[in-house]
């Protein structure tokens, strides 16, 4: 029986799991899911993590267990193995798709340290020890597209790795990102090897985009000196974000129907699929699957968080809307620019507050993790 997540995937979109927790792969919970076409993929990050060890028994055991029997394993170690040991046993899970599918999809994947974040030779170091480790080739490894990001990005492609490009919120970072896949398979192929088997996406936040830009208006319109700019301000909200991933897509389209791609589709090279993230509704006023519906099209990746992903099951409406409304994409920023508002700013201040973010995060798992190793040792 087809369901909206089913319809996605024959659009050509393929819904992913924002989402991983130990219980769901020994419950048999995601096989499930799998098995049923609701997700063809799964992502990670330092907060998923941190609220599946803190919010919940199910790594005790084991944590007691690395504690005990690890050598003397620091917490940051035992993170470490916890991490890759649920990500090589959901890469298993989603190995049918990846086989099914000759590569294209079935992805997971697993995050470097936030604290690399700013540092190129270390993130490009352990996104290499991270693929090893996992050791199964549909493991992707999530690099940020910082500043810092975009050489190890490049590096790690042309050693051949799958990579996921987080935390990406501006149009210009976008096309770097991009530019740094493109980069990194030519220097591979450059070098006589095979780039047929590479697989990248780029991570593209949504969602928050609209968080910043919604304040800003609101307090614009607050300050509004009529009722007709007041209404025009507020007219804005909720559309700053899916016109700019419209954008960032007709940017993807154009960059992939390109001269220096072409050349790498003819040896085989898959182009770097935009992943749609931060795509649960954060504004109640909004519909709880907008984000969702309004970015739907072919070559392309959603990750959800389990609630969106069940709200699309249940009402999803599916139909293919990222090629629509481009003119009206851009209308909408240009109204924001002439608001004031600068959109450069804006995604420069989301992308700092995204690390720092998960770097929060990673601190506050390690800090539970470490609590967790010294009642451990005291049993």
């Amino acid at each position: 029986m087809s369901h909206p997540l089913l319809e996605m995937q024959k659009i050509g979109q393929s819904p992913w799991h924002d989402n991983i927790q130990r219980a769901l792969l020994t419950s048999g919970k995601l096989a499930k899911m799998v098995a049923e076409g609701d997700i063809t993929g799964l992502t990670s990050n330092p907060t998923i993590f941190d609220q599946a060890i803190a919010k919940s028994s199910d790594y005790d055991e084991a944590i007691r267990k690395l504690a005990r029997d690890g050598g003397g394993k620091t917490p940051e170690a035992i993170f470490d193995a916890l991490a890759i040991e649920d990500i090589r046993a959901a890469a298993d899970v989603f190995k049918p798709v990846y086989d099914r599918t000759k590569g294209v999809d079935g992805y997971v994947s697993i995050e470097v340290a936030p604290k690399f974040a700013r540092d190129t030779e270390a993130t490009a170091k352990e996104a290499q020890r991270l693929f090893k480790a996992v050791s199964k080739p549909n493991c992707m490894v999530k690099i940020p597209g910082t500043i810092e990001g975009l050489p190890a990005i490049e590096r790690s492609i042309a050693d051949g790795l799958n990579i996921n490009v987080t935390l990406i919120f501006s149009l210009e970072r976008y096309d770097k990102v991009m530019d740094a896949f493109i980069s990194g398979l030519e220097k591979r192929a450059s070098a006589g090897g095979k780039v047929d088997g590479i697989a990248s996406v780029a991570s593209f936040f949504v969602s928050r985009v609209d968080s910043a830009v919604d304040k800003l208006l609101s307090e614009k319109a607050a300050k509004a000196s009529s009722p007709a700019e007041k209404s025009a301000l507020e007219a804005l909200m909720g559309k700053a974000a899916i016109a700019n991933a419209k954008l960032a897509y007709e940017a993807f389209r154009k960059k992939f129907a390109g001269p220096r791609f072409t050349a790498l589709r003819a040896k085989g090279a898959r182009v770097q699929r935009p992943l749609w993230a931060s795509t649960s509704t954060k504004n109640p006023a909004y519909r709880d699957v907008y984000y969702v519906e309004e970015l739907i099209g072919p070559d392309t990746v959603d990750t959800m968080p389990p609630a969106t992903i069940e709200a699309m099951k249940d009402h999803g409406r599916i139909k293919s809307t990222l090629a629509t409304g481009l003119d009206e994409a851009k209308a909408v920023l240009e109204k924001i620019a002439k608001a004031g508002i600068d959109m450069k700013a804006v995604t420069q201040k989301l992308e700092v507050d995204g690390v720092a973010s998960f770097a929060q995060s990673f601190d506050s798992l390690i800090k539970t993790v470490a609590a967790r190793r010294e009642t451990a040792l005291k049993v």
